[in-house]
């Protein structure tokens, strides 16, 4: 996935927020999309002969964003100081004042991207990633708001919520054009839609396409991974920029595109506007963004994992871990739970358990269906509160390390589950040292895997740990090697395996039995 932005140098730094409040349109003013406005001129149903005259009227209300901002970077050390060749080799550092001593530098960058105005007073909707800081060392000295009439203002930062992507901008201005949101839950795959925005600096552009998908999961996690799909031609630059539909109505804000070159390929996706104007209003209200948190690590039910489980497809997703101390541990969710349905509501590829939790208030008591070794049962959750986003990629982390001895286990301390093309020994406390596991892990270590076998598929190698099979814990190979004989026994031909590597907390992953 790329962000659809441009940026020279390196990306930017948000400034503080400040409650701002919506002043009234002056009298005889109305939004740029006013249905008495927008009407004539918007192409009738059916292909559309023209989307020039709705443009014209919804062009002025769109702007270019851009930012100027500071780096700092660390200059390498000149292998060559202090030898006659030191001065010319230290011209090759491009003539920083660090001049290859290793001392940092500071540079100029800036940074492109695309907004629209939604109130005549000067507010201004984009993408947080358009002005939050994508590099260590980079502060924003100013975002500027440019006019498709080419007046430029000083923006402020009014609010961003770096969670749904989205941020509030406020110009010091009256009488501007401005836009409002429409109803993106009436949209329809197959419909007309027209982006506006500013595609690699190139200034105000516009292209059409159509929906091509509703709720699309990207795949990228988060409780905001639900977008409208589309073919308009998106790029780097068009990040921010609204999505219209043919009567003139913001239906999405585009966001990010599908493309292994960096350019359109036809597949764009916009934050829908039933996600964004909630978000939107709260921070035009100076108000924080709550959202509720189960504190879980969930994975997709796939179809081998499924299989494994004796479980339809795409029903759920399986819990793979249970933070301490969070709502789900105090409710009583465990490792291996597969969440069905959250407060009513089915968990399914569209409508994920994070996207489900995030939009309940905190301190909500919500129903939680999990079927839980082959039995349903419903456990009441009291709904925390997420925690940043900073704070959540904490919680995951780790290289991939194999840490075991070069020459492999002592005589009688390795077992075979030939079964799955695995061998694996008891996880003592110098492996999990070597390894770099906590002290608390506990299951069995891989120490060989058959290249022929469905785990060297999966992507089994030696130091990963097998921490249970079917939900079973395994701290012996006999403990593994049993799990396989009742999954045989039961007309199974696979097993869950939920296998840690490193520092990376646990996922399930299920292999083929032979």
């Amino acid at each position: 996935m790329r962000y659809a932005y441009a940026i020279t140098g390196a990306l930017l730094l948000s400034g503080a927020a400040a409650a701002m409040t919506l002043e009234s349109p002056p009298a005889g003013q109305t939004a740029q999309n006013e249905p008495g406005v927008i009407a004539a001129a918007a192409p009738k149903a059916g292909a559309p002969m023209s989307f020039a005259d709705m443009v014209a009227k919804l062009q002025p209300a769109v702007v270019n964003i851009s930012t100027t901002q500071r780096v700092t970077v660390q200059q390498p050390t000149n292998p060559f100081a202090g030898t006659p060749f030191g001065d010319l080799f230290g011209q090759f550092n491009g003539g920083d004042q660090g001049g290859g001593t290793g001392q940092p530098v500071t540079r100029e960058a800036q940074s492109l991207g695309s907004g629209f105005i939604i109130s005549p007073d000067g507010y201004v909707v984009t993408n947080n990633h358009v002005i939050a800081a994508g590099t260590k060392g980079a502060t924003v000295e100013s975002i500027k708001v440019t006019l498709t009439d080419r007046k430029e203002y000083t923006a402020k930062l009014i609010g961003r919520d770096p969670t749904s992507d989205l941020a509030l901008l406020k110009v010091e201005a009256k009488n501007l054009p401005f836009v409002k949101f429409g109803d993106s839950t009436r949209a329809r795959v197959g419909d007309w839609v027209v982006a506006i925005g500013n595609p690699f600096g190139l200034g105000s552009t516009v292209t059409a396409g159509i929906v091509s998908a509703l709720h699309r999961v990207t795949g990228q996690g988060g409780a905001y991974d639900r977008f409208i799909q589309t073919d308009a031609s998106i790029n780097q630059g068009n990040s921010g920029g609204p999505m219209f539909d043919l009567n003139g109505n913001v239906i999405g804000i585009n966001s990010q595109i599908l493309s292994p070159t960096g350019g359109n390929v036809g597949i764009g996706f916009a934050i829908p506007a039933e996600e964004a104007k909630p978000i939107i209003e709260t921070l035009m209200k100076g108000s924080a963004i709550k959202r509720g948190y189960l504190g879980v690590g969930i994975q997709p039910i796939t179809d081998d994992i499924a299989a494994a489980f004796g479980l339809p497809a795409n029903q759920g997703e399986i819990i793979a871990r249970v933070e301490p101390n969070e709502a789900a541990e105090k409710a009583g969710l465990k490792q291996g739970d597969i969440v069905v349905r959250v407060a009513g509501k089915d968990v399914t590829p569209d409508q994920t358990l994070s996207y489900l939790v995030a939009n309940l208030a905190p301190g909500t008591k919500a129903p939680i269906e999990v079927i839980r070794d082959g039995k349903r049962q419903t456990i009441v959750a009291t709904v925390g509160t997420r925690p940043s986003e900073e704070a959540l990629a904490g919680l995951v982390g780790g290289d991939d390390q194999d840490g075991l001895p070069d020459n492999g286990p002592q005589s009688g301390q390795q077992a075979s589950a030939s079964a799955i093309g695995v061998s694996v020994q008891p996880l003592t406390p110098a492996l999990a040292r070597n390894l770099g596991l906590d002290a608390s892990v506990q299951g069995v270590v891989i120490v060989a895997v058959d290249p022929s076998s469905d785990s060297a598929q999966k992507g089994l190698q030696r130091g990963d740990v097998i921490l249970s099979a079917n939900r079973t814990p395994t701290r012996t190979a006999a403990d593994l090697a049993a799990v396989i004989a009742q999954a045989k026994a039961a007309g199974r031909n696979q097993v869950a395996l939920l296998v840690q590597r490193g520092k990376t907390p646990g996922r399930f992953l299920a292999v083929k039995i032979k």
